[in-house]
């Protein structure tokens, strides 16, 4: 862990080194355009690139692999959530905030930074669309890392890359804050995919479905009301570059709580890595134990409880590439429909003769919807089906997609803008509170932290499609817009009605199975 403390120090100083240039515009309000950048700074990026490599290099596996037999963990299935289970529930909560926050900055920092740098509304638009396109790189990134060196070893580099993407607050051209927005994006696109598949593997079988659904949600909310609020506070004073260096104080924090941060247990077995898997389930008051036969098994002594779940049995492994199929279709569409229809949506109503108030009042309405929506969500997730809420989600999506494609002739029910505007924010909302939950429910251990990086990643390829068409001023018509994405919605409905298996109460050791199983076939 030395290296990845001086790596942490290294970063941490780089930015530092950066201050100085920020606290020379406290007479201009901090405005920095045209300032030549400082040897100190120059100076600072070098740390900030060998301090990631360090904290990086110190996160690898040590080597201590074991040669084990068949490797099982046996769970509480129906326990309690520890007071360890909480604390991991909480710090990953933080997390979530902070690459929230990250993102929905951009919102905040564009006015100020099209007035100090003379921009015009299409070249500040490439700011948001580049960071899109590295939060969708990050996403298949450390999803594919998670699977090789852990899931820990994938969020930790990403909470020190945010620490030193908070000189963006401190570059004084454009330029250098498109690259660092990039790198930004890098950084946050995998936070929300590897945070899903480290939750799943640690959490009971009876916990696993509300608390995955809920921090999804407190996530993103929690990030944009933290983000909004910083805004108000901070922006009059320091102007919109105190929302980059607020990745400083953050990051800082979620480094110095990544001792309370322990890897999988369930990696550690799947890598041999026996030592330190006992030293995690201690945590979890959890020991392993050998049978008769030598094989290493994972029993689980917490509330003296254990059980089947309620899933019922299970006679077969779905074909995993069905699902992905499915899963993939549903991302892309919901990328579409958040990053297209809805923010197309404005310029749309104001193009029926409606004005920008009336059209405002509509999307804030129809948005307030989404609170209770999430809390329906997770109710439904946990108590109902997590296949049935998933298939229910989309299809609410698709009824709103043909109810704004069809207009005035569609049935007098859905005709009206604020149901068909109320009808996709329930479905969108609903569709990305469960969609990598699910996803990281389904696949079983060697491909969990890339199937949720991937589907994470392509609802991101929505987004960069939908913004890509907008910065080449090719939009097609809303109705036609919302026509096309519907194709995908109801692609992705029938596959996942095809493809898709219950979750609820499921064992993740089935998963591993029938996975063993079939690639055995």
């Amino acid at each position: 862990m030395l290296a990845f403390w001086a790596g942490s120090a290294m970063v941490a100083t780089g930015v530092v080194l950066h201050l100085p240039m920020f606290l020379m515009g406290r007479t201009t309000h901090f405005r920095l355009v045209g300032m030549p950048m400082s040897t100190g700074m120059l100076i600072g990026m070098g740390l900030i690139v060998a301090g990631v490599g360090f904290a990086a290099y110190g996160l690898l596996p040590s080597g201590r692999e074991q040669q084990i037999g068949s490797v099982s963990i046996v769970p509480p299935e129906d326990a309690p959530l520890t007071k360890a289970h909480w604390i991991q529930i909480g710090l990953i909560s933080v997390a979530l905030v902070i690459d929230v926050m990250k993102a929905s900055s951009l919102g905040f920092v564009v006015p100020g930074m099209r007035t100090e740098y003379g921009l015009s509304f299409s070249a500040v638009a490439v700011l948001p669309f580049v960071a899109l396109i590295g939060t969708t790189l990050g996403s298949f990134m450390w999803g594919a890392l998670a699977d090789i060196y852990g899931r820990r070893a994938a969020i930790l580099p990403a909470a020190v890359m945010f620490v030193g993407t908070s000189i963006c607050g401190a570059m004084p051209s454009f330029t250098w804050n498109i690259i660092m927005c990039f790198i930004m994006g890098l950084a946050a696109g995998g936070m929300l995919p590897v945070a899903n598949a480290l939750l799943a593997e640690i959490l009971p079988t009876k916990h696993r479905g509300w608390c995955l659904v809920l921090l999804g949600g407190i996530g993103t909310v929690g990030g944009y009301f933290a983000t909004s609020e910083c805004s108000a506070l901070l922006q009059p004073f320091f102007g919109w570059r105190i929302m980059w260096l607020l990745g400083f104080p953050t990051g800082i924090a979620l480094v110095a709580l990544s001792p309370l941060l322990p890897e999988s247990a369930r990696f550690l077995l799947h890598m041999g890595r026996i030592q330190e898997a006992e030293e995690t389930l201690a945590r979890y008051g959890s020991v392993l134990r050998s049978d008769r036969s030598g094989n290493t098994r994972t029993e689980a002594i917490a509330a003296g409880v254990s059980g089947k779940g309620d899933s019922g049995s299970i006679t077969g492994l779905r074909p995993l590439l069905g699902l992905a199929a499915a899963l993939t279709l549903a991302a892309l569409a919901w990328g579409l429909v958040n990053f297209g229809v809805l923010l197309w949506l404005p310029g749309s109503l104001m193009a029926q003769g409606r004005s920008i108030g009336l059209a405002s009042t509509l999307i804030a309405r129809s948005t307030l919807i989404s609170v209770p929506i999430i809390a329906l969500t997770t109710y439904l997730y946990t108590l109902w089906s997590t296949k049935r809420v998933l298939v229910a989600a989309i299809s609410v999506t698709t009824v709103g997609l043909l109810a704004t494609l069809l207009g005035d002739r569609a049935p007098s029910l859905i005709s009206n803008p604020l149901v068909s505007v109320s009808l996709l924010v329930i479905g969108t909302s609903a569709v990305i509170s469960i969609l990598l939950p699910y996803t990281s429910e389904s696949f079983p251990l060697r491909l969990r932290g890339r199937a949720t990086g991937w589907v994470a990643g392509c609802s991101k390829v929505g987004g960069v499609i939908a913004q890509a068409l907008a910065l080449a001023a090719l939009v097609p018509a809303f109705a036609v817009a919302a026509g096309a994405i519907a194709i995908p919605t109801i692609g992705s409905l029938l596959l996942i009605a095809i493809f898709g298996h219950e979750t609820r109460g499921r064992d993740l050791r089935e998963l591993e199975t029938l996975s063993r199983a079939a690639s055995q076939d």
